[in-house]
């Protein structure tokens, strides 16, 4: 009985990990608005190693359409507007000698429909890799019954990973709407 709830917390444990890393993948997904966050998976080479640009600068926000950079070495104004350059988000940074600014355009009709497509993929990922937990899972419990441990617990079991995978597939879909509608949001 103990290992059957070691197994669905454990289902739960790496379930709530998917949904984690969802939020993660939709945050660096801009909606026209200017956020820290695009600049997420950006890294930059600093001193022979990449580095997070968070590291190696404060990121703010002065109005909805802009972001500031400003490197804690000013040495590093020109390798971080070329790592920006060379990124796929898009953006043409500015280096005035203090700071990098980044000007975030107005997302176009096109664009907003290939981001809510983007979403929608981040969201099946997140799907699929939710119901290969719960496939996992349920071989761990087969294995179990195997070994002796009662058919009905087991049963119980499986129906309780069947609502948790649902219950987190029901929160990826939110998290995907909430998404589309902030991106369509003009």
């Amino acid at each position: 009985m103990e290992e059957i709830e070691f197994y669905l917390d454990d289902t739960k444990e790496s379930m709530d990990k998917g949904i984690r890393h969802l939020s993660i993948e939709l945050a660096k997904i801009r909606a026209g608005r200017a956020t820290p966050q695009m600049l997420d998976g950006l890294f930059v080479e600093y001193y022979g190693t990449p580095t997070a640009l968070s590291q190696i600068s404060s990121i703010s926000t002065p109005d909805a359409r802009t972001l500031a950079i400003k490197p804690f070495e000013k040495g590093l104004l020109n390798v971080i507007e070329k790592a920006i350059r060379n990124s796929d988000l898009g953006l043409n940074p500015q280096n005035n000698g203090e700071i990098v600014i980044l000007s975030v355009p107005a997302l176009t009709e096109e664009r907003r429909k290939d981001l809510c497509k983007r979403v929608r993929g981040e969201g099946e990922e997140a799907k699929i890799a939710i119901r290969n937990i719960r496939k996992n899972t349920n071989e761990e419990l087969k294995k179990l019954q195997k070994d002796g441990a009662a058919e009905d617990l087991i049963k119980s079991a499986e129906e309780k990973v069947q609502k948790l995978t649902d219950s987190f597939i029901m929160s990826v879909d939110q998290n995907c709407d909430k998404k589309e509608k902030e991106i369509m949001t003009v």
